[in-house]
């Protein structure tokens, strides 16, 4: 009863100083205006500025931009006013709209400063589609709480607190409907900058924003250099929203004719005739990369000797037969050179979306794996991560998979490299399935133990732990290969890097070496190798570099595998136009044969030949 009453008292005492506090700064509203009306008038250059402070770190490089980019200031400052005026007239106090405005822009610019510590990348609106996998990003991102960043976020609080305390209020007295409406009018003229064309294109011109097409990374950091955080988020979020993909005019009034203009006409016949249907396993190992094309200016750089981060890399090199694939990506976003390899068909030609699977229709996918699956093979994917990450399991189940293993899914002793499961178990479980399969098995496995970050090692160089993970993934893959050299199967291994690796933002080894948009192409080239055990005759194979959405077609003419005349145009396209890539060719010309294919099996109704037909009856 007595702690009863205890209780009750407490709560009696914070609601009498509640309303103590809530009195005192209504009393404050009134006895101190025209700080109140500072405060008001000034909070849309505040938060612009602590929100762009973030990024610079210093205010020298902050009034630096300034004195540069005046106009694109005042476009940042005008749009947060309207933002500011738009949540004030919809719920009238200073202080709860400016509370929501800044853990908006605040959140927006501490993401922004995490992901660019993180892999080099700036933030765009487009990621925000990454939110429902948080926890898998938090598990990589390097995050730091630095004594500059709570300074500047303490500094964001005592505003609040002022705007809090000193309590300045909409005191106009205007009719609800009235207000609403001019609160949700302004809200709607920043999102119109945002969404509408006719209206970004100019005023962006106005305020001086740089618009050029930004078509890889590099194009991009440099884009944010000239604008700034906030105008930069804005612009590059109109830019993806006017590059929608739409519906090709000659495929929206006759899609039979428009796809079979592209489709072959002769298409050779192969049916396995080699009496070989191997099993084939396609590697694609996160972040690899082999620096040596680097390896003079690494040298002036203190870093001698990457020959023996390489050894075994070279000796299955040695072995099989290798190439240089383009790959559509660089430091991030796996998903897109995935799609390439599981697809055969060029992200290019769908707007190169960061996260290509999240633009699939619902329904069973015309993926490389059903053509195995409809020649009889067992199909497999591997990923030793979490199964929601991009959200892979519940998209990937319908690409024709007939086991798919994820992190929690291994029949083999789990071991971890640093934070991630160690390559060497998904070889062991690629061992696994191979020797559980009467059939002969295609599998893709999609590695994880290279991916960031590279705090764990024995250097306190990111980049000497990165190659030390290299060393151990192809020590790994040289002891695969031996393996799969003593069974009586016949098997093929593809090896390819998903893309370079993610190194942090200003320090990071890019920045020490000068890349920039200028020359960065070598970014998107990856060595790649065809391994087999049994004699595969590889002399159709060209020293030339393909895009990785080429690779499928190219083991499937390795193998004899039956051909339809949607395999056999893409076949026949390798020599016509052999790379086909945005990041890798900024100015290149659209490719309406692979750009109206890939649209016909991915939005459309997939008039080209495919082997859903003969597994699912469509």
């Amino acid at each position: 009863m007595n702690e009863t009453k205890h209780q009750g008292s407490h709560f009696s005492g914070l609601r009498a100083w509640f309303f103590s506090v809530h009195e005192k700064c209504s009393h404050n509203t009134l006895r101190y205006p025209m700080t109140g009306r500072l405060l008001l008038f000034f909070y849309p250059i505040f938060i612009v500025c602590m929100t762009e402070l973030n990024q610079y770190k210093y205010p020298s490089k902050l009034i630096l931009f300034i004195a540069e980019h005046p106009l694109i200031i005042l476009f940042d400052i005008i749009i947060a006013a309207l933002i500011y005026i738009g949540l004030l007239l919809l719920f009238k106090s200073g202080w709860l709209s400016a509370l929501i405005q800044s853990v908006i822009y605040m959140a927006l610019s501490i993401t922004e400063l995490f992901k660019y510590n993180t892999n080099g990348n700036h933030l765009i609106m487009t990621d925000m589609k990454l939110a429902r996998s948080l926890k898998s990003l938090t598990a990589f991102a390097y995050i730091k709480i630095t004594p500059r960043l709570i300074l500047y976020v303490g500094i964001c609080l005592l505003y609040l607190v002022a705007l809090f305390w000193f309590n300045p209020r909409l005191k106009r007295r205007l009719k609800l409907r009235i207000r609403l409406a001019l609160g949700l009018a302004c809200l709607i003229a920043c999102v119109m900058v945002i969404m509408v064309p006719t209206v970004s294109n100019p005023v962006y011109a106005l305020f001086q924003v740089d618009t050029s097409a930004a078509k890889n990374i590099f194009i991009l950091n440099e884009k944010f250099e000239n604008n700034g955080f906030l105008a930069f988020f804005m612009q590059t979020g109109s830019e993806n929203l006017s590059n929608q993909l739409e519906e090709p005019e000659d495929y929206k009034e006759d899609s039979d004719s428009a796809v079979e203009q592209y489709l072959a006409e002769d298409v050779e016949e192969h049916d396995f005739e080699s009496s070989v249907m191997p099993n084939v396993i396609e590697i694609m190992s996160e972040s690899f990369a082999d620096f040596r094309i680097f390896e003079d200016e690494l040298e002036e750089l203190g870093y001698t000797d990457l020959d023996q981060y390489y050894t075994e890399f070279d000796e299955a090199i040695s072995e099989g037969w290798s190439g240089t694939m383009i790959v559509p990506t660089y430091a991030s976003y796996t998903v897109q050179t995935e799609f390439e390899l599981l697809f055969g068909l060029p992200v290019k030609s769908i707007g190169d979306p960061n996260m290509p699977q999240r633009s699939l229709l619902k329904r069973e996918q015309p993926t490389i794996v059903s053509y195995y699956k409809s020649w009889g093979y067992t199909t497999a994917y591997i990923h030793p991560y979490l199964s929601s990450f991009y959200s892979r399991k519940s998209i990937y189940g319908r690409f024709s998979f007939d086991t798919m293993i994820f992190e929690d899914d291994f029949t083999v002793p789990i071991e971890m490299y640093g934070d991630y499961i160690d390559d060497n178990i998904v070889y062991n479980q690629i061992e696994a399935l191979i020797d559980s399969s009467s059939e002969p098995l295609y599998l893709h496995a999609t590695t994880m133990q290279n991916h960031q970050p590279y705090t764990d090692g024995d250097s306190e160089d990111e980049f000497v732990n990165y190659l030390e993970h290299i060393q151990h993934s192809t020590d790994g893959l040289a002891d695969f290969l031996d393996r799969l050299n003593e069974i009586d199967e016949p098997t093929i291994v593809l090896f390819v890097g998903d893309h370079f690796p993610s190194l942090r933002g200003d320090d990071s080894i890019y920045n020490q070496l000068n890349i920039i948009s200028e020359n960065c192409s070598i970014l998107y080239e990856q060595t790649y190798i065809i391994w087999s055990n049994y004699d595969l005759d590889t002399s159709s194979l060209s020293d030339e570099a393909v895009s990785i959405f080429y690779t499928p077609y190219l083991i499937m003419d390795l193998i004899d595998a039956p051909r339809d005349s949607f395999t056999q145009a893409m076949m026949d396209e390798i020599t016509v136009e052999p790379v086909y890539s945005t990041d890798y060719i900024p100015t290149q010309e659209s490719n309406t044969m692979l750009d109206t294919l890939t649209y016909d099996r991915i939005f459309g109704s997939i008039v080209s030949s495919n082997a859903l037909a003969e597994l699912y009856g469509d």
